[in-house]
């Protein structure tokens, strides 16, 4: 009986030549080239990745999770989101937002003149003859978020604006201590 698998000769293979050291030498460094690129490049990028995310983060963390105010004004997108449009001129502006699966909330505060406060009124589409003297409209969270006290010196006044869905309620409380430049703050919440 013949089989067709080929006879395994009981002579081995010839050896093959042993490598020369520059021919082994230039094999591992390629071999070592290719670990570098393959693993190390990938996992220093996800290092460098990861720092920056947690600097951001708790960048993000300071300046969000702190109460109070922060100096300077909102974006434009915010002031637009929130319909507070801080006339021009005004200083001593400071914001904070918060946001939650609820509600959020723009809280501003700045300091105008006369005719910024009626303009800042007037785009809300009210007047100066709507605030209420010595009405406290900003709840004692809003307050507390934001450590303002509206009992202090001066003549205080405010007023509620209330929308419709989607558009933001707005609370607006004015201090008129200082003549001819009104202190304005408001809180301005909307309803995801």
């Amino acid at each position: 009986m013949t089989s067709d698998l080929p006879r395994q000769s009981g002579v081995p293979e010839r050896p093959r030549p042993p490598e020369d050291r520059r021919h082994m030498i230039r094999r591992r460094a390629l071999t070592l080239l290719i670990i570098v690129l393959l693993i190390g490049i990938p996992a220093g990028y996800l290092v460098i990745s990861a720092n920056q995310s947690r600097a951001s983060g708790k960048d993000k963390e300071a300046k969000y999770a702190s109460t109070g105010l922060a100096e300077g004004w909102p974006s434009k997108v915010q002031r637009r989101i929130y319909e507070v449009p801080i006339p021009h001129p005004a200083w001593w502006v400071a914001y904070y937002e918060t946001n939650n699966w609820k509600t959020s909330r723009l809280y501003v505060e700045f300091e105008t003149t006369d005719a910024g406060l009626d303009a800042f009124l007037t785009s809300m589409g009210v007047t100066e003859a709507d605030l209420n003297r010595g009405d406290v409209t900003i709840g004692e969270r809003d307050r507390r978020i934001t450590g303002w006290r509206f009992d202090g010196p001066g003549t205080w006044s405010g007023l509620v604006h209330k929308q419709k869905n989607p558009k933001p309620t707005r609370e607006v409380m004015v201090n008129h201590n200082k003549p001819g430049y009104p202190r304005v703050y408001v809180v301005s919440r909307t309803v995801p």
